[in-house]
C-alpha cells in the first residue's frame, strides 16, 4: 500500500455506502491538555506511516466537551480488514502514542453497522460545529428491537411540530452485539444543541405521543448524550 496519510479538517461522510464496519471507541485522558496531546500524538504517529489498508476509508478524532474524553471513529469496509490491521499495524502505533501520552485509559471499542440517516439530502451544505453522540443501551441483545427503536425515533422526528433549526443530520448505528444504538448527530453548534435541550416541554423529543413511545420503549436500559468537537481526520493521500 503506497498511499501516504494526510490530515484533514473535513468532516466524514457517515452515510458512505462503502462503510461496512464503522467502529467507535473512547479514551479517557483526564484534562483538555491531554486531550489535545493525544490528538497530536495520534495524528503524528499516523502521518509518519503509509496509509495502512485500502479497506480503511477514514479515521477521525473528536474531543469531548467534558475536557476528558477522546472519541475515535474509523470507517472500515469490513471487520476482516480491521482484524488484519490489528494483527499487523495497531500495536506499534499504540506503543508510540502511549510513549507520547502515558496513562491513556481505553474505555471501550464498539463495533457497529450504519442503519439509517436523516437530514437534508446535502445536509443543507452546513458544516457541523458540534457532534452529539447519543448512546442508547438495551437490556440484552435484540437486533429487531434496535431497528424498531430507530424507526420510531425517525418517525417521532418527522412528526415533531417543533423541530430545532440547529440540527443538521442524524446517523443511526446498530451495535453488532444487538444491545446498543449510537446516533451520531451533527449540529450547527453546541449552543444550538443546548438551546434545543432547554426548549419548553421536554426539549429534544417534545411532548408528542411518538416521543413518549421512544422514551418508554420496552427494554430501554440507559441513554447518554455527549458533545464533541471534530479535532482531526486522517485519510489516504
Amino acid at each position: 500500500m503506497s498511499d501516504m496519510t494526510r490530515r484533514t479538517d473535513t468532516h466524514p461522510d457517515l452515510a458512505d455506502p462503502r462503510i461496512g464496519a464503522p467502529f467507535f471507541s473512547t479514551w479517557r485522558l483526564g484534562t483538555p491538555e491531554r486531550q489535545h496531546q493525544a490528538v497530536e500524538a495520534v495524528a503524528a504517529t499516523w502521518e509518519r506511516r503509509p496509509w495502512p489498508a485500502a479497506d480503511l476509508l477514514g479515521y477521525h478524532l473528536y474531543t469531548g466537551h467534558d475536557g476528558s474524553t477522546l472519541m475515535h471513529y474509523s470507517q472500515w469496509r469490513s471487520e476482516q480488514a480491521y482484524e488484519a490491521f490489528v494483527k499487523t499495524h495497531r500495536q506499534e502505533r499504540n506503543d508510540e502514542i502511549d510513549t507520547a501520552v502515558p496513562g491513556i485509559e481505553r474505555l471501550r471499542l464498539g463495533r457497529f453497522r450504519h442503519y439509517r440517516s436523516a437530514g437534508a439530502p446535502d445536509w443543507g451544505g452546513r458544516v457541523p460545529g458540534c457532534v452529539v453522540i447519543v448512546d442508547v443501551e438495551f437490556e440484552g441483545p435484540d437486533p429487531e428491537r434496535q431497528r424498531a427503536w430507530v424507526d420510531a425515533v425517525l418517525e417521532a422526528l418527522d412528526s415533531d411540530p417543533r423541530q430545532h433549526p440547529g440540527g443538521i443530520a442524524a446517523h443511526f448505528h446498530l451495535s453488532t452485539d444487538g444491545t446498543r444504538v449510537l446516533n451520531y448527530a451533527e449540529w450547527e453548534s453546541a449552543r444550538a444543541h443546548i438551546d434545543a435541550l432547554a426548549a419548553p416541554g421536554d426539549g429534544i423529543g417534545g411532548p408528542t405521543e411518538q416521543w413518549r413511545r421512544v422514551r418508554n420503549w420496552p427494554g430501554l436500559k440507559s441513554s447518554t448524550v455527549t458533545r464533541y468537537d471534530h479535532a482531526a481526520g486522517l485519510v489516504p493521500d
